[in-house]
């Protein structure tokens, strides 16, 4: 089976607001190893110029990989997912992710190629608040291991 390519540009739509928490954060950067203060003490955030705790980088991947899952689970794209394979990802921000903010994402298909006898998705899911501010924008590669072409 191939991946639909006439999915090419197309969006989906945005996704439920996921409220972003002092404590999410706190067990994210515990769970990625990272002890930076800024991600657990508001007070330092705030000497710092950010208005409460800021998140990791990374942490955006929390709202995006449930976003992505759109696609991969949407039948008429034609995503194999058991043969399927993280290639890159890649995080753009426009700002930090704060504790307080209220983040949707929307899913959009970037490219379909072929690489041999795999296919390569790409994807970009933009993140912004609920009131529309940019955030982060997460571009994300799958590889689909070839079979039956």
């Amino acid at each position: 089976m191939t991946i639909n390519r006439a999915f090419i540009g197309r969006s989906y739509p945005p996704s439920a607001p996921y409220a972003v928490s002092r404590e999410k954060i706190r067990e994210f950067a515990e769970a990625i190893g990272d002890p930076n203060p800024v991600y657990r003490d508001a007070a330092i955030a705030r000497a710092l110029g950010h208005p409460d705790v800021v998140a990791p980088p990374t942490f955006v991947i929390v709202v995006t990989m449930k976003v992505a899952w759109q696609a991969v689970f949407d039948p008429d794209l034609g995503v194999d997912y058991t043969r399927a394979v993280h290639g890159q990802q890649q995080f753009s921000h426009t700002r930090p992710i704060r504790a307080g903010d209220h983040l949707v994402g929307t899913l959009t298909i970037a490219d379909i190629t072929s690489a041999g006898r795999n296919e390569v998705l790409r994807t970009r899911v933009d993140v912004a608040t609920t009131a529309g501010e940019p955030v982060c924008s997460a571009v994300s590669t799958l590889v689909v291991r070839g079979g039956d072409r």
